[in-house]
């Protein structure tokens, strides 16, 4: 049986202000297109396919033509909810998708297989949905579940106590941080408040392969246990890292190999540091015109307008930070406190100044043109 492991859709995500529907459709588009030329089986989607539990009525197109093209090209598919979606919807909406479409939303499934046939016997795939520790403890009477690790654990047992019984091949589907991997910072929301919840390697034992969701990049935990990572960039923290699916081949005997297959990257993300004048006019950033690009110029001082200037260049320029190569001592003198020491209105100027650029007060051509602003002005009042 050959398997396709993908996740993190995070359909309806936007990036800094903007949709990321087209350049998502394009990459499933593709991902459709590997089913076919792999013959793959079984699509596993595991979790977080919407980004919020309440999806404009945009995304619903995409997620339902998706599934269909993935049934239509050959393939099984078996969809997870994650901690972004909302179970009840993914749940409502699988009563109206294909019979060849199974999408697991029941925390009371778990433990209970999706079962497919292969010529070397059946193949049980164990769905577990995201599963909030506050939300299911009173579902499982008798267990202690105050944890993502004692949540996932139960549910593993679930699944090993079923197979026992029912032996054979099988695949686990979780939506979880699992112990050892580093998330972006800024992308994977925290799954429990106050910090993340880490769910140790050794709760997914048992299943031959472990399709994990959640983690945005790839990541191999174990030659069993992967996450897949979301098929498109959503963070500039993401840039450079490569985005695919795991094509899993199974045996008679169980896992034999496992690929990884890389999908289209529609805009490459860049970070750009330099100079606000080498941003605007250096050739060595040619290559970076039609990227997404996170500017951060080095200058001294704040520019004026910045980010209209640099999408003059860079079209796609998502983000602008100041971000000054020498970092200013601090004198320890607030505004209010450089303000009463002042001695003249020249002074109360360059306070102002020295507060709002990070402790750079006037040059000497800013207080030239200061004293003779303030000089015509004194004329004026003086003949008024």
């Amino acid at each position: 049986m050959r398997i396709l492991h993908t996740s993190d859709w995070h359909i309806g995500r936007s990036f800094h202000g903007h949709s990321t529907l087209e350049a998502l459709a394009g990459v499933l588009g593709a991902l459709v297109e590997q089913v076919r030329l792999h013959a793959v089986d079984v699509v596993i989607v595991a979790g977080d396919v919407f980004d919020s539990a309440a999806p404009s009525a945009a995304c619903y197109p995409l997620l339902t033509g998706t599934l269909a093209a993935l049934a239509d090209a050959g393939a099984r598919v078996i969809v997870t909810s994650g901690n972004h979606d909302s179970a009840a919807r993914l749940g409502f909406q699988s009563a109206l998708l294909r019979e060849e479409i199974t999408v697991v939303t029941d925390p009371l499934a778990v433990g209970s297989p999706v079962t497919i046939d292969d010529a070397h016997g059946p193949v049980h795939f164990y769905g577990i949905p995201y599963l909030e520790p506050a939300i299911v403890r009173h579902l499982w009477e008798g267990v202690e579940l105050r944890s993502q690790a004692q949540t996932i654990g139960h549910a593993m047992d679930l699944v090993r106590r079923d197979l026992a019984a029912r032996g054979g091949r099988s695949i686990a589907i979780a939506h979880c941080f699992a112990a050892g991997v580093e998330a972006t910072p800024g992308v994977e929301r925290e799954i429990r408040q106050g910090g993340l919840d880490n769910v140790p390697l050794p709760v997914f034992d048992g299943p031959d392969y472990v399709a994990l969701g959640h983690i945005h990049g790839r990541q191999q935990l174990s030659d069993r246990v992967r996450y897949a990572g979301a098929p498109v960039h959503y963070s500039f923290g993401e840039a450079g890292k490569p985005r695919g699916s795991w094509l899993i081949d199974l045996d008679a005997t169980g896992l034999a190999s496992v690929q990884w297959l890389d999908l289209p990257v529609p805009r490459p993300l860049v970070t750009l540091r330099a100079s606000f004048d080498d941003l605007l006019g250096d050739p060595a950033f040619d290559a970076h015109v039609d990227q997404w690009v996170r500017a951060e110029y080095t200058d001294s001082t704040p520019q004026i307008d910045p980010m209209r200037r640099l999408q003059a260049r860079f079209p796609w320029c998502a983000t602008v930070a100041h971000t000054p190569a020498e970092a200013r001592k601090d004198d320890g003198l607030g505004y209010a406190r450089r303000v009463r020491a002042a001695r003249d209105e020249t002074e109360i100027i360059d306070a102002f100044l020295t507060h709002v650029r990070e402790g750079e007060g006037a040059s000497d051509a800013e207080r030239e043109l200061i004293r003779e602003v303030l000089d015509a002005r004194a004329v004026t009042e003086a003949r008024s």
